[in-house]
């Protein structure tokens, strides 16, 4: 038999294909299924998939002359014979195969073989050898899903006669110029799917050549550049699907109605331009999905036209204007039209001609009339997402006729009036989320029983009060695996959760529940819940000993705004998200917390806690991203050690009690964007070292006692790159600032024009659920502080106020184009102000007041169109004050302190006018360290002092008696401004 083996293995290696006889081909699958036998026994491994081999019966030989008998393998599952007795056909899909293939498998002797399906298997250390290049008879070969991981090899373009080809969902890359090779062999393919294949490259110019295609499918293969549109015309052509390919550009062509294209799918990938009206000419399309794009202008006219369609989905574009009635679309059972700009006023009412829809999703679309009562008559829907409009009223009675709903969803609306007790017709239904409405009224478990499939239910931040103490039977209550009843007006815990078993996620936020957290909560859910969020109630603690251990897939926990006292509870190991600020927790950070290796998010800001920072946190370099102490008692040096590779990406550690020296270690923190030590005691020179983190966004050192001269970057590129945000405020800063200090601060020079968004990081915590936190930091701007959270990314500012630097305003500022916020105000700058700060067309707030600063207001301020606060006051400027645009706007409070300015808004005039002869400067630290108060007295006094010290004081006791309102409010109202040695609220 060893001998009989090894000359088949030559055969094999030699691809010869007339050689082996029937019995011989049964031999080599004989062979073939013994090497899954043997390589399942060596690995100990489940041998359920033997079943698939019941009918691949044993081989009897006769040992006289060593021919087989008793057996044929055309009768065997999965494989087909031809009529001269060779195997043509060999399907193993699905069958649960586990081990290897390599080159010398007995498979690659089959080489009549014309069809080969090895898919939805796990072949899982095997690449796909080059010797399948010997099955060259090969019509159709699907090995998707089957493990196969590696190269490609070229050598499979040898398989010339193939029209399928099917390697989708493995990790599978293609070879270099491995589509020129197919292109230029295989040209009689009619059916491609790489779905999930890494081809890296630009396919288009190679798909042309293909003109016997069929169907395509080439999702997420990280393709990129720009795509052939000649590609949509292939006169075969029937489904072509590149979606989940975000690199890949490219916009739609003229069609013409020779096209035979019936599936078409660009979501998820770069493709811009509109939509042509010519798309009306595809009359065979079933399937169109364009979601997520870029495609703009108008839906086309003519896109009614294409009443064959099934599936239609716009989702998430920047399509305008109006939505043509889709009436005429009778055979559709998907449509989703969400998240575009078009048109307030539009009306929707053809909706109800579409009787054959199952999905509809219009979220997100400006829609402000009574939609639901155009569904009522869609019996058939069991989708309905038409979440964040307008839309108003209540729930008609006739919209219960949609007896087949499994998910209604019309969160963020204006809908109003009573939960309808009939919801309990809806049987099917799983997903149901009426958040942020105007519902109102009490509602309980009561309105949703019987609903006995009901597993996501959201009521939160309505007008409700849920009722929460009526007693139920686990029988008749829907098994929930999600439910948020925030801002429900709830005092205690709804007693229906005794009985739930399934619970994943569950919201209470926002309400008036008071005392202890009860250990029914969760204690029937223990090996389901992963999501708790109990914020913002009055809670004071957990019964029993708060040990969280016992919930084993718990991901987020979120205990934040309550009263909870004492040690921090222990949760499982699973943890990613961990919130208990602004509580009254006391006590040190825990060393078990050193032990958390899932954890990514850690808020214990705005509590009583106090100690040093554990140096073990070290431990948690891989996963912790956030890491907040804000506003605690937190003292000593700052012992954390951020090794290299970190993945930490904010740092919080303000107002607590922390000394010494920044860690350099945090030089190591090349993914930090956003680092707060504000409003502690730090004592170091400026840490010009953060300048070589490529990702920091944030840095705000205000309030700590830093010290001397900031010193230039030693190169022009590695200093602050990203950086938008600085404040320095309130410390011992000296010297002249460098010129070339901002050269290197590119961030600041780029002016923002993408889409609003707020600075933060989402962490994902499963396939469908996420948390995202954004970053917040408060700001001295326009005059006033400002907590900036939602629209932090947007915001740029420098802020250097109350220190003691000295010389010229640096000239580089002028490149900044992107600054929003500069506040230079109470230091010792001298010189001019710079006419090119005219240059920075964003400029919203400017601050110089309290310097030395001489010469005339530039009249180049003129073109800061969007300035809304100038302070220049306390300095020597004279001359007249620019008029017209912004500075019309500006009073006088902007330039007091200046008696050599002149012009409106204040009362000196400039022609003809005696200037008065420049008073003596008070010191920043002396006028910084008064309250506003003082400075009214001292202001006052001042001007009484030249005729006597009594006179004064009487003088400044009745002024300041009789305007002490006026002059405080005006200073209070118009500019604000943080006092210059006030660290602590």
């Amino acid at each position: 038999m060893q001998t009989i083996f090894s000359i088949y293995v030559l055969l094999l290696l030699t691809c010869t294909t007339s050689l082996l006889s029937h019995d011989q081909e049964c031999l080599a699958l004989f062979e073939f299924k013994q090497t899954f036998l043997h390589q399942n026994h060596a690995y100990n491994f489940d041998a359920n998939w033997l079943h698939k081999f019941d009918s691949w019966r044993t081989i009897r030989s006769n040992t006289s002359d060593n021919t087989l008998s008793g057996f044929d393998c055309c009768l065997w599952d999965g494989v087909v014979c031809s009529n001269k007795g060779h195997v043509i056909e060999l399907d193993l899909s699905g069958s649960s195969l586990t081990g290897v293939i390599n080159s010398s498998s007995t498979l690659f002797m089959l080489v009549h073989l014309q069809m080969l399906n090895l898919s939805m298997n796990n072949f899982y250390e095997s690449q796909i050898p080059s010797e399948i290049a010997c099955l060259n008879q090969l019509r159709s070969l699907d090995l998707s899903n089957s493990g196969f991981n590696g190269l490609i090899p070229n050598k499979i373009s040898h398989l010339r006669q193939l029209t399928w080809l099917d390697l989708s969902m493995n990790p599978l890359k293609l070879q270099s110029h491995g589509f020129e090779y197919l292109s230029r062999n295989m040209t009689r393919l009619e059916v491609l799917y790489l779905s999930g294949v890494d081809l890296s490259s630009s396919i288009s110019s190679f798909l042309v050549n293909f003109s016997s295609l069929s169907y395509v499918e080439l999702i997420d293969c990280q393709l990129q550049d720009e795509f052939q549109s000649a590609i949509f015309l292939l006169p075969k052509l029937k489904y072509l699907s590149m979606r989940n390919n975000s690199n890949l550009t490219g916009s739609m062509p003229e069609f013409y109605n020779t096209t035979l294209l019936k599936g078409l799918d660009l979501s998820l990938t770069g493709f811009t331009g509109t939509i042509p009206e010519s798309i009306s000419n595809l009359n065979h399309l079933e399937y169109l999905d364009l979601q997520e794009c870029y495609f703009s202008g108008h839906i086309p006219g003519l896109l009614p036209n294409l009443t064959q369609i099934t599936y239609l989905n716009l989702y998430g574009n920047k399509l305008t204007g109006i939505v043509p009635s889709l009436a005429s679309l009778s055979k559709l059972t998907t449509l989703n039209l969400g998240f575009n700009g078009f048109e307030i006023g539009l009306t929707y009412a053809w909706i109800n001609k579409l009787t054959m829809l199952n999905e509809l999703y219009i979220n997100t679309m400006n829609i402000h009339e009574e939609i639901l009562p155009y569904l009522a008559n869609l019996t058939k829907l069991s989708i309905v997402a038409v979440e964040e409009n307008f839309i108003s009223g209540p729930i008609p009675s006739s919209f219960m006729n949609l007896t087949q709903l499994t998910l209604l969803d019309v969160r963020v609306n204006l809908l109003h009036g009573h939960i309808p007790s009939s919801f309990s017709t809806f049987k099917s239904l799983k997903f149901l989320d009426i958040g942020f409405n105007y519902f109102s009224g009490t509602v309980s478990i009561d309105s949703f029983l019987g609903l006995n499939n009901l597993e996501n239910l959201y009521l939160d931040n309505n007008n409700l009060s849920f009722e929460a103490s009526t007693n139920y039977t686990n029988v008749t209550l829907p098994k929930l695996s999600d439910l948020s009843l925030a801002s429900c007006n709830m005092k205690e815990f709804p007693a229906f959760l005794r009985y739930q078993k399934n619970m994943i996620g569950l919201v209470l936020n926002n309400n008036e529940i008071e005392g202890h957290v009860p250990n029914w909560i969760w204690i029937n859910s223990r090996e389901t819940l992963q999501f708790i969020s109990l914020a913002n109630n009055f809670i004071t603690g957990f019964h029993q000993h708060p040990n969280f251990l016992q919930l084993v897939h718990l991901k987020e926990f979120d205990m934040s705004y309550n009263r909870i006292q004492g040690q921090l509870p222990i949760p499982p190991y699973t943890i990613v998200i961990y919130q208990f600020s602004n509580n009254n927790l006391s006590g040190e950070i825990p060393l078990w917390i050193c032990e958390l290796k899932s954890l990514q998010f850690l808020d214990l800001s705005s509590n009583n806690m106090t100690g040093t920072i554990p140096s073990c946190l070290s431990n948690l370099n891989d996963s912790l991203l956030v890491l907040n102490l804000k506003q605690n008692n937190f003292y000593g040096p700052m012992k954390y050690t951020c090794m290299y590779g970190s993945s930490l990406k904010v740092i919080e550690l303000s107002k607590n009690q922390f000394i010494g020296h920044v860690s350099k270690s945090l030089a190591n923190c090349t993914n930090l964007e956003f680092l707060s030590l504000a409003e502690n005691s730090f004592e170091d020179i400026f840490p010009v070292w953060l300048g070589t983190l490529p990702n920091l966004q944030v840095l705000n050192l205000k309030s700590n006692k830093f010290y001397g001269a900031i010193q230039g970057p030693s190169t022009l590129s590695s200093q602050f790159p990203t950086l938008r945000i600085i404040d320095i405020s309130n410390n011992n800063f000296s010297g002249q600032l460098p010129n070339k200090l901002f050269w290197s601060w590119n961030a600041m020079k780029n002016v923002f024009n993408g889409k609003a968004s707020a600075m933060g990081y989402e962490i994902q915590l499963n396939e469908l659920s996420g948390y995202k936190f954004l970053y917040s930091i408060t700001l001295s701007n326009k005059g006033a502080m400002r907590e900036y959270k939602e629209n932090l990314y947007i915001i740029t500012a420098i802020d250097l106020s109350c220190n003691n630097f000295e010389g010229q305003i640096p000239q580089s500022l002028e490149d900044l184009h992107g600054l929003e916020s500069l506040n230079l105000s109470n230091n010792h700058f001298t010189g001019h102000i710079l006419p090119s700060l005219g240059n920075l067309k964003n400029l919203e707030s400017l601050d110089l007041s309290q310097n030395e600063l001489s010469g005339q207001i530039p009249k180049q301020l003129l073109q800061l169109g969007f300035l809304a606060i100038l302070n220049v006051s306390f300095n020597h400027l004279d001359g007249s004050i620019p008029q017209g645009k912004q500075f019309n706007t500006f009073e006088n409070h902007s330039y007091m302190g200046n008696p050599g300015l002149c012009g409106k808004p204040l009362s000196q005039e400039c022609k003809g006018s005696k200037v008065l002869p420049l008073l003596p400067r008070t010191s920043s630290n002396e006028y910084e360290s008064l309250k506003p108060v003082d400075r009214i007295d001292w202001m006052v006094i001042s001007i009484g002092f030249g005729s006597g010290l009594v006179i004064g004081i009487v003088l400044g006791n009745f002024i300041y008696a009789r305007y002490a309102d006026l002059l405080l409010g005006m200073r209070k109202d118009k500019y604000v401004r943080p006092l210059r040695n006030m660290r602590r609220n």
